[in-house]
């Protein structure tokens, strides 16, 4: 096993010849990295570093990869082993052990919600996992080949990926009905829970700037495709772009050591104000609508049209429709789904669990790792209480779908959150698939790389 972690490609050549031409030629293109290592965004020897300090990643990878190597996700998740562990035991259940789902099923359904995202790299993953596992190579030609149960969850997944507060219990109500391609409340959860998985993980891959695999069978490597215009290339180095959001990134280190200060200066006083003085109910949610709204006036990036490669529209219902601000810009009252309503711990929890034994354990435990990790570190600073900061970063997520909580004082938010950071955030958030290495860049610039990541 592991001189499986060496291996260079994604899978070895299956034995079978007919079965690797297949492979090689369901695989969507992707185009050659500009960095070596894992990351466009991130310096490999700061990756290698963590990966070098860490063995327990190497036995991770041993006990919970699927691929059963260390990819380029892994790779850079590792600076953060804890969250890594949670994170491969959850993928591995929902993948590999016991479940509703046929195994080929799973694979085919992480694909569809990557390519939601336009995620050649999770598309290429899973369609190599999928023939391991005995799927239809027919599938792989597109959505028209796949049975019509799998074709039901089209509707399901676009909302989920783009637009979730448009679902409603007549979505899940229409997929369970009785007939011959229904699905049961089992499956359906196991299928949602991969699908928002990989939605999620698209955001990951383009945020931290993961590069392709290598792929052994080409003269450098990797192949090429244009997406939205431009190479994926250009989309990590900002070629021929202009976003009108950034400011220049041209600064000094005083300047950002300036800034570092003046936000630990920040969090320091919201902590004593909190302690002196809780705002009024009246005001915390008028401190929420003027964020909702703000919220809307985030650019992200400066596309025309996104056109979808050929070789990821196979996979895609509908490809024009994507995340929308949640509510028009000029609205006095936009929509609010107070968390408090149904949460995690009260409902979804007990429900998931029900449903797909032991996921719920699985799901809570890498939730609260999420929301709870820190090394109390701030640039060269230590013991720093960064609760505050984090809790602006979770807070500001959920408000752009319109999520609120009533206990938190949005006004945090802009104290502690600068442009750059918010359109970083957005863009990964809402089209991962248009994250730049320059959105990356330009926030926290005195922050090391491993901190960066908590923002995803």
């Amino acid at each position: 096993m592991r001189s499986l972690l060496l291996d260079s490609a994604i899978l070895p050549p299956p034995s079978d010849a007919a079965t690797y031409d297949t492979l090689q030629e369901k695989r969507v293109q992707v185009s050659p990295p500009l960095t070596r290592g894992p990351s466009a965004f991130i310096p490999e020897n700061e990756v290698m570093q963590a990966n070098g300090l860490d063995e327990r990643t190497n036995l991770l990878v041993e006990e919970y990869s699927t691929s059963g190597r260390l990819d380029n996700i892994t790779q850079v998740m590792s600076i953060h082993t804890q969250y890594l562990e949670s994170f491969l035991r959850s993928q591995f259940y929902m993948l590999r052990m016991d479940g509703p789902l046929p195994l080929p099923y799973r694979h085919y359904i992480a694909i569809m919600a990557a390519a939601r995202h336009q995620c050649s790299y999770l598309i290429n993953m899973h369609v190599d996992e999928f023939l391991k596992t005995g799927g239809i190579a027919e599938w792989l030609n597109g959505l028209e080949y796949i049975p019509q149960r799998l074709k039901n969850l089209n509707e399901i997944n676009k909302l989920l990926a783009h637009r979730p507060w448009l679902i409603t219990k007549e979505h899940i109500q229409k997929l369970v009905k009785t007939g011959e391609n229904n699905w049961s409340l089992p499956e359906l959860v196991h299928a949602v829970v991969l699908l928002a998985h990989y939605h999620a993980l698209a955001s990951f891959v383009f945020g931290s700037g993961i590069n392709p695999e290598r792929d052994p069978d080409t003269s450098n490597g990797v192949r090429l495709i244009a997406v939205n215009n431009f190479c994926v290339c250009d989309l990590a180095n900002d070629n021929n772009i202009e976003n009108a959001s950034l400011t220049s990134s041209n600064f000094g280190i005083a300047d950002s050591l300036s800034e570092l200060e003046a936000l630990m200066e920040r969090m320091k006083r919201l902590q004593e104000d909190k302690e002196d003085e809780e705002a009024s109910q009246e005001e915390m949610d008028t401190r929420f609508e003027k964020e909702k709204k703000e919220s809307l006036l985030v650019i992200s990036g400066a596309f025309d049209d996104e056109i979808v490669s050929t070789d990821v529209s196979r996979y895609v219902e509908d490809p024009g429709f994507g995340y929308k601000d949640f509510a028009r810009r000029g609205e006095d009252h936009l929509p609010t789904f107070r968390a408090q309503d149904y949460t995690w711990e009260n409902h979804g929890f007990s429900l998931v669990n029900r449903l797909y034994s032991d996921i719920g354990h699985l799901l809570d435990e890498k939730f609260r790792m999420v929301y709870n990790l820190t090394y109390n570190t701030m640039a060269t600073h230590e013991d720093v209480d960064t609760t505050t900061l984090r809790r602006a970063l979770f807070n500001y997520v959920h408000c752009m779908y319109g999520i609120r909580y009533d206990d938190y004082d949005y006004g945090e938010v802009n104290q502690l959150l600068e442009r750059s950071l918010k359109v970083y955030i957005k863009t990964v958030t809402c089209y991962p698939e248009r994250t730049t290495k320059r959105m990356y860049d330009s926030y926290w610039r005195q922050f090391k790389h491993s901190e960066k990541r908590f923002v995803l």
